[in-house]
């Protein structure tokens, strides 16, 4: 069997695999597209994160794939009505990112409600900005959950920990499931927003999504409040948030997922000069321990595709 890897993973998973396998690791493939096509043509599995575009073009180019591997778990990068018609089993690494994005959006909330923290500039200067820095605490104040899946349950676990209040939407959610018990399930996104001191997106990219968090969503949040998006860029209006933490509307904002991904430099004008914000490149799931474990799950799952058929 044949599995190229097109993005980057712990290389040592792929010692999973059994030595009769070709097991290409080429992470630079993912940026040369013509080259990862060609090595497709003999492939029976690819592995990629979410830059690999698995789309018509590159099914074409693998007549033989049998299974993709995702090293985390959204899927917008995949077409997966033309993987269910060629009969390519898709497999996500679900809950082996949970801790990891947990924890990103526990310490983006205490870093943003706080404010405490960019002041190193100031401070190595001669300043002492001791009442500029006094900022807030996040126990007592409401974590609102878009989406009540696994990371999310992990997320408001943690926060009530810290003596956090919860709320959150999810239709899909049926109302009798017991992970509602101690939080506040919000009938509506609107009421959502408005008891949301800090609001965490925890939703796919759809036709339904898009745009969710534009100007008329964030002014529905109490002033101030706190918007940390780790699920999908496009989720959010970039230049409505801009804007907002620009009038203060918003007190502060975490963006780990853009609509154009890698950022360019264009693209983040947008961003230049806005106050508390924190930008970072999709690595919400991607932490030492993390990455060992996507990538030992993600291995099993397709070595257990390959090997049964």
């Amino acid at each position: 069997m044949k599995i190229v890897v097109s993005e980057f993973m712990d290389e040592a998973a792929l010692a999973g695999f059994p030595e009769t396998d070709r097991v290409l690791y080429a992470p630079g493939l993912v940026d040369d597209r013509a080259a990862l096509l060609a090595e497709l043509s003999d492939a029976d599995a690819i592995i990629v994160r979410n830059r690999t575009q698995v789309n018509t073009k590159l099914l074409t180019a693998a007549p033989g794939l049998k299974v993709v591997g995702r090293l985390g778990v959204g899927l917008d990068n995949i077409d997966l009505a033309a993987c269910k018609d060629r009969g390519i089993e898709v497999c996500p690494a679900t809950g082996a990112n949970t801790l990891s994005v947990a924890e990103y959006v526990i310490s983006a909330a205490l870093m943003l409600v706080r404010g405490a923290y960019g002041s190193a500039d100031d401070m190595c200067a001669g300043k002492w900005p001791r009442n500029a820095l006094i900022g807030g605490e996040v126990s007592g104040r409401c974590l609102g959950l878009w989406g009540y899946g696994e990371i999310a349950r992990a997320v408001a676990k943690r926060a009530q920990a810290l003596g956090m209040d919860i709320a959150a939407h999810d239709p899909f959610v049926p109302a009798e499931d017991p992970a509602w018990s101690g939080i506040r399930r919000c009938e509506t996104g609107d009421e959502l927003l408005a008891c949301s001191d800090v609001l965490s997106l925890h939703v796919p990219l759809t036709d339904g999504t898009r745009n969710l968090i534009d100007a008329a969503a964030i002014v529905k949040m109490p002033k101030g409040a706190v918007l940390i998006n780790t699920a999908r860029g496009g989720v959010v209006v970039e230049t409505d948030v801009a804007d907002a933490l620009r009038t203060g509307q918003l007190g502060g904002a975490a963006l780990d997922v853009f609509e154009t991904e890698p950022l360019t430099e264009d693209a983040a004008q947008k961003f230049k000069d806005v106050p508390n914000l924190v930008l970072t490149p999709h690595i919400a799931g991607v932490t030492q321990e993390g990455n060992i474990r996507v990538s030992s799950v993600t291995v099993e799952n397709v070595k257990r595709v390959l090997q049964n058929g």
